[in-house]
């Protein structure tokens, strides 16, 4: 299998289960702590371009900071998302498990088998 990466938040329990349950198909994936390295605007719009759906799926809604910054208004561009998950990575929903098949959010978690 071609490298498995995992955006990944250890506070979060779904993206621990999903850290696990790759682990449990024998697959050590790359770990990338998006809140310590967080993905640059380009590789974002690449990773929603491999989930096959827009953009916006892969902003967390529940984050204070997602109404603050005003990030409800569906006039938005993808560029001023882009803007706004780089600046605040918190906003970032996770996780993500990125492989040569695609991508997927691992919301639900099951979601993630599709890639892999």
């Amino acid at each position: 299998m071609s490298t498995v990466t995992l955006y990944h938040n250890p506070r979060c329990s779904t993206s621990r289960h999903a850290l696990e349950l790759l682990k449990a198909r024998g697959i050590e994936p790359v770990v990338i702590e998006y809140l310590k390295n967080p993905p640059t605007a380009d590789e974002l719009r690449r990773i929603a371009a491999a989930t096959g759906q827009p953009l916006r799926a892969l902003i967390r809604t529940k984050q204070p900071e997602y109404l603050e910054q005003g990030l409800d208004n569906p006039a938005l561009t993808d560029d001023e998302l882009l803007a706004a998950m780089v600046a605040t990575p918190v906003l970032i929903n996770r996780p993500i498990v990125v492989t040569g098949k695609g991508a997927r959010l691992g919301r639900p978690l099951q979601a993630i088998e599709q890639v892999l």
